[in-house]
């Protein structure tokens, strides 16, 4: 009999959708007036059930992330892990260490700084415009207030690339001319804080995205870095960490159309090489999820998980939901197409979702469970779409 694991009550789910309907990091005043859950709502007050947050940001079995951009699910993100409350300033409980930042205009930056959130760092990472740093991920960072990471020299801000310089704390820069040198000079970032290089590295390709989102997930569980590869060519920076790493073992994510042959050729000769791989960004997700070698990946074929779904035309909302994988229920990141959001789930992750749909043959409080993380808002995710994943993750009877 697997390990029952409780689901969150309807209480928690309702903070919590609370605390993740952050609006959108973009600062017009039109866009702030974006409706959202709201705490105190009484019942005699008209459509008290909708302003609680039911079913768009919160339903039974999932939560929703409902930012209109990356900034903002990125900050809600962080938030949803680490839930310090706004009394106790001084206390450090629940704080993290440090928090990365990086620039949103680009998704390969993102997408590596995301082993930043394993062990022993734990920094989720937010997002900055440029030189700017907007206003959801300011209040954020002031609300997490970060300790100090002391594998970062006491950082409090991991400054990935070129991105915004918050004052008044205390940063360390990791430095890189384009994504295939920033993504060396993460690894190494983060191997250092370790004390040892990882035995297992992730390639992915560096002009696709919606191949390469279910990465981030694992890199920011895992501590598995993240490397880049072009369709036809290996960089020089990617064959340098490659080295540094001494003859690991190497994991392709995305198929022969994304990273051709002749590059798995090429990275054999810097250790044993695995593709891991799907027709669509959605078979692809669901290949990893499922995959396991070793210590190396999900392993997903039994109920009692938890799963992130973020939409594949939002590789950044992957980064920033990176830390949902990272904790709490853990589990892979399913990738979903959109925007526009269809008013289906492909067939894939629905057989997929069966497939480990949990059930019980007596008492479903002795069962397991699934959960869900929806990412974006509803033209990233539709409704429609979050109530069949709903319906998935439910545990049913089962005939012994």
């Amino acid at each position: 009999m697997p390990v029952s694991r409780l689901r969150p009550s309807v209480a928690a789910l309702l903070v919590t959708a609370t605390v993740l309907a952050v609006g959108c990091g973009r600062d017009s005043p039109d866009e702030q007036k974006a409706p959202g859950p709201t705490n105190g709502v009484k019942g005699t007050q008209k459509a008290a059930a909708k302003d609680l947050g039911f079913p768009a940001f919160a339903t039974k079995n999932t939560v929703r992330v409902g930012g209109a951009d990356p900034t903002a699910d990125a900050a809600a993100a962080a938030r949803a892990v680490f839930p310090v409350p706004t009394e106790g300033a001084a206390s450090t409980v629940g704080r993290p260490a440090a928090v990365a930042l990086v620039d949103a205009k680009d998704w390969r930056v993102g997408l590596v700084s995301s082993v930043l959130m394993a062990q022993p760092l734990g920094a989720p990472t937010l997002l900055s415009n440029g030189d700017e740093l907007p206003a959801a991920s300011a209040d954020t960072l002031a609300e997490l207030r970060p300790t100090g990471a002391r594998q970062a020299g006491g950082a409090q801000v991991i400054r990935v690339g070129n991105t915004a310089r918050p004052e008044g704390w205390r940063t360390v820069d990791i430095a890189g001319t384009d994504p295939f040198t920033l993504a060396r000079s993460v690894d190494a970032f983060a191997a250092a804080a370790k004390g040892t290089t990882s035995d297992h590295v992730i390639v992915v390709s560096a002009d696709d995205p919606a191949y390469a989102m279910p990465a981030a997930a694992w890199a920011a569980k895992s501590g598995d870095p993240i490397l880049f590869v072009t369709r036809d060519a290996v960089p020089q920076p990617t064959a340098d960490a490659l080295k540094a790493h001494q003859q690991p073992k190497i994991y392709v994510l995305g198929p022969p159309t994304t990273v051709s042959e002749p590059v798995v050729r090429r990275l054999k000769t810097f250790g044993d090489v695995t593709r891991i791989d799907g027709v669509s960004p959605q078979t692809n997700a669901v290949a990893f999820a499922r995959f396991r070698s070793g210590k190396f990946g999900w392993g997903i074929t039994d109920p009692g998980h938890g799963f992130v779904f973020a939409a594949a035309g939002r590789p950044l909302d992957a980064v920033a939901a990176a830390p949902l994988s990272a904790s709490g229920s853990y589990g892979p990141l399913l990738v979903l197409p959109g925007p526009p959001s269809p008013a289906v789930l492909p067939t894939i992750v629905r057989e997929f979702l069966l497939d480990v749909q949990p059930g019980y043959t007596s008492d479903p409080v002795r069962g397991v469970y699934n959960r869900g993380w929806i990412v974006g808002d509803d033209q990233a995710i539709s409704l429609s779409v979050q109530s069949q994943i709903d319906r998935l993750l439910e545990i049913v009877p089962v005939t012994p």
